[in-house]
């Protein structure tokens, strides 16, 4: 039986947007599961670009953080994009984190409720048109409760296979069995017959979520205790270098996909069977940049 295609993470990189809306173009043909944008380089434009440029795709924010704009801004932007697009948007929201708080100059309050207040005032809008679904972006327990009460949906990033169990369980019965109510992690992936440059890779990813505390706190909660607190007394010493040292292979393996592409497929599965109903794609490469991962994706999954 053919393997189910995942989704896709996909950022528009300047100088690279033509060809960015022409890779999610061919993602569409080749029938992957989604398209989810970061929230860099603008991911509301590529995800008006999307509506416009693709026909059957799901795709949406991975994520919109909740800060960035107005409620009124944001809900004239989704409706816009979610009727052009044929209701096929997702509105993923978070709260981001502090470098992205500190570059948008915003001051925060409790992530909770910040995003309850939003989504309250974000469906309170009133003759925009019909919204697109709202996607929460969590990882502990009190966001992913937070997710089953008032969206459609929760998406991770960078969490643990291992963990995902323990952090479903928060979800209401009704949402875990409801096949409607997204549930997705952004996975960063690098496919390669070497697996050792395929690591390096990815730790060189996920290293600058080993300085954010509330990733650390999360790592900790999945059993990486020992990692996390050597991170820490790494950054506290100023001893930058020896952070990778802590990203342990058992780590690297429960939070990411490296490898040949048969093992690829294989770990993907294994997400699925932990509970992630879409799991996303985040492709690097070994050999060169965004472009070429895609094209290690396409010949990882559909040949």
């Amino acid at each position: 039986m053919p393997q189910t295609l995942p989704a896709l993470s996909l950022i528009a990189v300047p100088g690279r947007r033509r060809a960015t809306v022409e890779a999610a173009r061919e993602m569409e043909r080749r029938g992957f599961a989604g398209i989810y944008v970061p929230s860099i380089f603008s991911n509301m434009s590529l995800c008006e670009a999307l509506a416009w440029n693709t026909e059957r795709i799901p795709f949406g924010t991975g994520i919109a953080p909740i800060y960035a704009r107005t409620v009124p801004d944001f809900a004239q932007a989704t409706a816009f994009i979610h009727e052009v697009s044929g209701g096929r948007f997702r509105f993923g929201i978070g709260v981001a984190h502090a470098p992205s708080h500190a570059r948008m100059e915003v001051v925060v309050g409790r992530p909770i409720s910040d995003t309850r207040n939003f989504v309250e005032k974000f469906r309170a809008q009133q003759g925009q048109g019909e919204q697109p679904p709202i996607i929460i972006a969590a990882l502990r327990q009190k966001m992913v409760a937070l997710a089953g009460e008032i969206s459609e949906g929760v998406v991770f990033a960078n969490a643990a296979r291992s963990h995902m169990a323990a952090s479903l369980a928060h979800l209401p019965q009704g949402k875990r069995a409801d096949a409607e109510f997204f549930v997705g992690n952004m996975i960063p992936t690098c496919i390669s017959d070497d697996i050792e440059a395929a690591k390096a890779v990815n730790r060189r990813t996920l290293s600058s979520y080993l300085l954010l505390p509330n990733y650390r706190n999360y790592w900790k909660e999945c059993g990486y205790v020992e990692e996390m607190e050597g991170v820490e007394h790494a950054v506290a010493e100023q001893r930058m270098d020896d952070v990778p040292k802590h990203m342990t292979d058992k780590w690297l393996a429960d939070v990411s996909l490296f490898g040949p592409a048969a093992r690829v497929r294989e770990e993907l599965e294994a997400w699925r069977a932990a509970g992630v109903r879409t799991p996303i794609v985040v492709p690097s490469s070994a050999a060169g940049n965004q472009m070429k991962a895609i094209e290690e994706v396409f010949s990882t999954f559909t040949g």
